[in-house]
């Protein structure tokens, strides 16, 4: 089922068809002050000569200028000059911007008290722990995988970790842009489980690199429907947990809509496939150690300063993921190592304000929240810039 979702997602009927509509004029248009339709034939003889008197007596057409006549006083259809919104029509900050248009964004964010950081790989890798159990008694030691990639071999019971995210998007056209976007993590353990592995100190360095496109479906200056392609490349050092040690792909439908001149709101509904990972508990387990994850959010505004040149508008965003399988390292005992995850259901709340300076520049500044018993995080803390261009 989960693999369905992902290929309906990714074969989205993306394909924007140019609706040509040429007018033709009908053939019996009747030309002006004439009463004679421009498609008919000046009456003649059977020999060709003009026609007989009783005809003659009809108005005398000059066709090529009527026709003439009747083309310039046809107006012609007015060019919609269609005015897509500007980026800063964008004003929430962890939902992804629906908009399409060339920017750059430098994002920093810093998140506390993280207790599974290995779940399914989608922070960063297994933990290498699971390489020392091959000499540990049964059943301890059907969990051994000597190929995990995560850092360890202590397991921490919570981290926190910083992210810097700079990020360049090209629009050649008003309906199509690329982007990537090259993370750099801070990583700090806040404590080891109690075992006989070592504990490992702080990290810093690349993350995984991401890079993909964007499609907007539909787009005018009230509303954008767009689809995304988001791939993660593995960049990061996994040992170090700085990544994931495996390629992922993320397709993603995006929107924006104007409520009003001072009200919008915007979502997304995304799909985090991973492509290989490590091997499950034990490693004979069909199921592996990464999981497919989906995520949603939704976020309406309200510009409470709407003039020419400032426009600062706070937002208040719920975002969630379900975890639809996977493993993460438990919290428990060294003899409980590894927990099966499925349906895990995560939801936090995020609240903050944009500024827009002008036409290029804005800045977000807010704070998020876990709200269910799961999590990534319990807090954390984002301010972006945003230049468009």
């Amino acid at each position: 089922m989960r693999h369905a979702v992902l290929v309906l997602m990714i074969l989205f009927p993306v394909v924007i068809g140019a609706q040509e509509k040429d007018p033709h004029r009908a053939k019996d248009q009747v030309a002006p002050n004439t009463g004679v339709r421009t498609g008919d034939t000046p009456a003649v003889e059977d020999d060709g000569s003009p026609a007989s008197a009783e005809n003659s007596a009809r108005p005398t057409i000059n066709w090529s200028a009527s026709a003439q006549t009747t083309q310039r006083s046809k107006p012609s259809r007015p060019v919609k000059d269609v005015k897509l919104p500007s980026i800063d029509g964008s004003m929430v900050g962890y939902v992804d911007n629906a908009i399409i248009g060339s920017q750059i964004r430098i994002r920093f964010d810093a998140a506390f008290n993280d207790p599974f950081p290995d779940r399914a790989e989608y922070f960063y890798a297994k933990c290498s722990c699971y390489r020392l159990l091959g000499a540990a008694p049964p059943p301890l030691s059907l969990a051994a995988d000597p190929n995990a990639s995560g850092p360890g071999p202590g397991i921490p019971t919570t981290i926190n970790y910083q992210q810097l995210y700079m990020q360049a998007e090209y629009a050649p056209i008003s309906r199509f842009s690329v982007f990537v976007q090259v993370p750099i993590r801070w990583l700090q353990p806040q404590g080891f489980k109690p075992t006989p592995f070592v504990p490992f100190g702080n990290e810093s360095g690349l993350s995984d690199v991401q890079a993909g496109f964007k499609v907007a479906a539909l787009a005018s200056s009230s509303h954008f429907l767009t689809f995304q392609f988001r791939a993660y490349s593995p960049s990061g050092d996994s040992s170090k947990g700085l990544g994931t040690n495996h390629w992922s792909v993320e397709p993603s439908l995006l929107f924006y809509q104007k409520l009003s001149s001072r009200w919008a709101v915007e979502g997304q509904l995304t799909y985090w496939h991973p492509i290989g990972g490590s091997a499950g508990v034990p490693v004979t387990n069909h199921e592996g150690y990464a999981g497919d994850i989906f995520n949603y959010g939704i976020g309406p505004s309200y510009r409470l300063i709407n003039r020419e040149n400032f426009r600062l508008s706070p937002v208040v965003e719920l975002v969630g993921w379900k975890v639809l399988g996977g493993f993460e390292t438990a919290p428990g005992p060294i003899d409980n190592a590894a927990a099966e995850v499925s349906n895990i259901n995560i939801v936090n709340i995020k609240v903050g304000a944009r500024a827009a300076f002008g036409r290029h520049n804005s800045i977000y500044a807010g704070f998020g929240r876990a709200v269910t018993f799961s999590d990534w995080y319990r807090d954390l803390f984002r301010i972006e810039y945003r230049y468009s261009f």
